[in-house]
């Protein structure tokens, strides 16, 4: 469900108003369920306004209660009366969201425990076998702050519990985050850190297993080896040393090494960051690996926010998430497009084949 202050349960209310077209998004559907609060989702219902009767939250108290729905359909004809039925299941405390609702467009700490408490539960069920994938809405980070959530989103909050159930250090299990639409995809280095501390991230082995982890994902997504571009950190890559020496240095070496690793990879680079997206998105390569966080999801958010799909690589898990945030400035007024829920939700049951 997301952060209860911000836009997360009014797009999943719209998915499942089966707003696409799209068969084997519907089909996906028709298995999924929401972990989220009740009153919560309610009130999001409410904002929908002349769809709003045409969804009924309906509570469950067991993942198998799902495989029961469609026959539920059925007997009460909902399906001929256009109701949809949104399977809902409960994992957070009752008692603090329904007496105490998250103020919409707020951070508070109340959004951030009911968005931490439903996305711990959520991750232990897939990395337990439980469910295929997790399909995550936007929360905000200073809610998930204020709840005292030492992680600063989704990403290291997965990475954290993927290593408590291997029984591993953090360390040993790295994830990425890459951001993919039908144009271009992109895998970061570095996420959510400031720029001094990213440009630190720089290092061979952060490159080495950034490339690791995005040829071992891409290729089982792809069916084959992924052509990975990899972008510099300075401008025109470094123009040779004129304008740092990272690409030389760093960069270059942890490619090569990472060829006499895997020479199945398929690698080149250092490209100059201002050009080397156009050339993914041109159809040159399959995906970029970009040293920092802006440096790869400017270009790939310029494309369209209802495009984007956020995948967490590296985990023993499918993971993704519309690429936009909370849109508090929006919430609470059924303005909110669900179309890259929609893209996240189809994303994930690609990788669950």
């Amino acid at each position: 469900m997301g952060d209860p202050s911000g836009i997360g349960p009014e797009i999943v209310l719209k998915c499942f108003l089966n707003e696409t077209k799209n068969p084997f998004v519907e089909t996906l559907l028709k298995r999924s369920f929401v972990v989220g609060d009740f009153a919560h989702l309610e009130r999001a219902r409410k904002t929908l306004k002349d769809n709003s009767n045409r969804i009924k939250i309906y509570p469950i108290t067991n993942i198998t209660d799902i495989a029961g729905l469609n026959q539920l359909k059925e007997k009460e004809r909902l399906n001929e009366e256009g109701v949809c039925l949104v399977p809902v299941l409960q994992v957070c405390d009752v008692g603090q969201s329904k007496n105490n609702l998250a103020n919409v467009g707020e951070v508070s700490e109340i959004a951030g425990k009911v968005a931490a408490e439903n996305i711990i539960w959520s991750v232990r069920a897939a990395l337990n076998g439980h469910v295929g994938a997790v399909i995550t809405a936007p929360i905000h980070k200073q809610s998930l702050s204020k709840a005292g959530i030492r992680f600063p989103g989704h990403t290291e909050i997965l990475q954290n519990e993927a290593a408590l159930h291997a029984g591993v250090s953090i360390s040993e299990m790295p994830v990425r985050m890459m951001l993919a639409s039908d144009e271009l995809r992109v895998v970061l280095v570095s996420i959510h850190m400031s720029l001094q501390e990213a440009i630190f991230k720089v290092t061979e082995d952060q490159i080495i297993q950034t490339l690791q982890i995005t040829h071992a994902s891409l290729t089982r997504l792809l069916g084959q080896a992924p052509r990975i571009a990899v972008a510099g950190l300075n401008p025109h890559a470094g123009e040779g040393g004129l304008m740092g020496r990272e690409e030389l240095d760093i960069i270059l070496p942890a490619i090569e090494k990472a060829r006499i690793l895997n020479k199945d990879m398929r690698l080149s680079g250092p490209h100059a960051p201002d050009t080397v997206f156009m050339r993914a998105r041109t159809g040159e390569f399959d995906v970029v690996v970009a040293m920092y966080h802006d440096q790869g999801l400017i270009p790939i958010k310029y494309m369209g926010l209802d495009k984007g799909v956020n995948v967490t690589l590296g985990l023993p898990m499918v993971r993704t998430s519309p690429d936009h945030g909370t849109a508090f400035e929006i919430a609470g007024k059924g303005l909110a497009d669900a179309s890259s829920m929609l893209e996240a939700i189809k994303l994930a049951g690609l990788l669950c084949e």
